[in-house]
């Protein structure tokens, strides 16, 4: 039986998903104006997590700082991350892919993999169920998919990198020497800035000249096994399946993929916060407790990483989830090596109303469960993405001028 692997990547995923919720309101569409997801504009901190098409004609990168956006482009529209509004959505997506393929693997929160091998009796043109699975997820969910055609993941995944938005293409092996083979070598999955540079400097410039490199030569620049593995991804080939997954996982979980690599701490952390209280608001929304916390990192090059600790106490609160996070990465990451994913998750779940605590009161935990249920009463009313933890974790930060959801807040923390 042949391989049929279709990789469905969301178009600007945050930025798009942000942008569906406010046409379904009667809003402008932020997709059609300079815009990015992330940050503060007011106190120009934090970093760009999306950004629109318009904002990257003016120099706006994913993962750059708010400030720096701003000097390239002084009216860009600021919004800030709505997790919650993203877990839904990307279900929502991958709901509809689950009407087609009979496996489905969740990459990360805005693209899968769909195993569509042995569906050729029920759909014998693999580019029109592709339009079909695409124009279905734009029509009833309001944003954009590219979707990647292939017999392998790496090249479906290469494919749905091609022209955006809204497109399907084919990389097929056949295809390869035509279609990838001519591009700069630094667009090659895997290959990060670090390893492009290298490459670079070696006068490899393209896949097709990476591709037809000396292993040894390779070798020699890379190492061993990142050697072998981009003459492999080069060359087009990858035996990795799809894996089939639960639906209903017994924890919570978020996890991130950002265009530019993550390259230092604070810029980490301050991703890594937002993903524990999106674990943790789920959580408390469940009724739900953890007992183990864990952190996952993936490479530039591919490689994945996680760290775990079990916890004497089980907790749904945020500073305690993110505190362990941040102690669980510090462990887990040398700090120099560049970071494309990031994701925190939560397991052994309790739902039970009496949980083993400390004979004794801690204040400052009680302190953090105030502003935590204080947090989840306003995102109640005003909606999600109206206020979340600042990067000291201990202030409520503001969005643009909501100034009642902050005055909630303080009369919650005095009482």
């Amino acid at each position: 039986m042949k391989k049929l692997i279709f990789h469905v990547d969301v178009n600007s995923a945050f930025l798009s998903w942000e942008a569906a919720r406010r046409v379904a309101a009667g809003e402008e569409d932020i997709r059609l104006i300079p815009s990015a997801i992330g940050g503060d504009r007011e106190k120009r901190t934090g970093v760009i997590l999306a950004k629109s098409i318009p904002a990257k004609k003016f120099g706006v990168k994913t993962g750059e700082p708010v400030g720096m956006a701003l000097r390239k482009c002084p009216d860009l529209f600021l919004a800030r991350p709505d997790f919650k509004l993203y877990e839904k959505n990307s279900k929502a997506f991958m709901d509809v892919c689950r009407r087609y393929a009979p496996v489905v693997e969740k990459y990360s929160i805005d693209e899968c993999f769909l195993d569509m091998s042995g569906t050729s009796l029920i759909y014998p043109d693999p580019i029109a169920i592709a339009h079909e699975i695409k124009d279905t997820i734009r029509n009833e969910l309001g944003f954009t998919v590219n979707v990647g055609i292939s017999s392998n993941k790496l090249l479906a995944k290469m494919a749905s990198d091609f022209e955006k938005p809204d497109k399907v293409h084919t990389l097929f092996p056949e295809e390869v020497a035509q279609k990838m083979w001519p591009m700069p070598v630094r667009e090659l999955f895997s290959v990060g800035r670090a390893t492009a540079e290298r490459l670079e400097g070696a006068n490899i410039r393209t896949i097709g000249e990476l591709a037809a490199m000396e292993p040894e030569r390779l070798q020699f620049l890379v190492g061993k096994k990142m050697g072998a593995m981009l003459l492999d991804y080069a060359n087009g080939r990858d035996n990795s399946a799809v894996l089939a997954e639960p639906e209903e996982a017994k924890g919570y979980s978020n996890s991130t993929t950002l265009e530019t690599d993550v390259t230092d701490f604070e810029q980490a952390n301050v991703i890594l916060l937002a993903l524990s209280d999106s674990v943790a608001a789920r959580m408390r929304a469940d009724n739900a407790k953890a007992y183990c916390v864990s952190v996952t990192a993936r490479s530039n090059d591919f490689k994945t990483r996680s760290h775990q600790k079990k916890l004497d106490e089980a907790t749904d609160i945020t500073k305690e989830i993110y505190d362990v996070v941040k102690q669980l990465f510090a462990e887990l990451w040398d700090g120099k090596t560049p970071l494309r994913l990031l994701g925190v998750s939560v397991t052994d779940i309790t739902r039970e109303e009496y949980v083993q605590q400390s004979l004794f009161v801690d204040e400052k935990k009680e302190k953090a469960r105030k502003i935590d249920k204080a947090l989840d009463g306003i995102r109640g009313r005003f909606g999600s993405g109206i206020i979340g933890h600042g990067s000291s974790y201990g202030a409520a930060v503001r969005v643009g001028s909501k100034h009642k959801a902050q005055m909630e807040l303080e009369q919650e923390e005095k009482t």
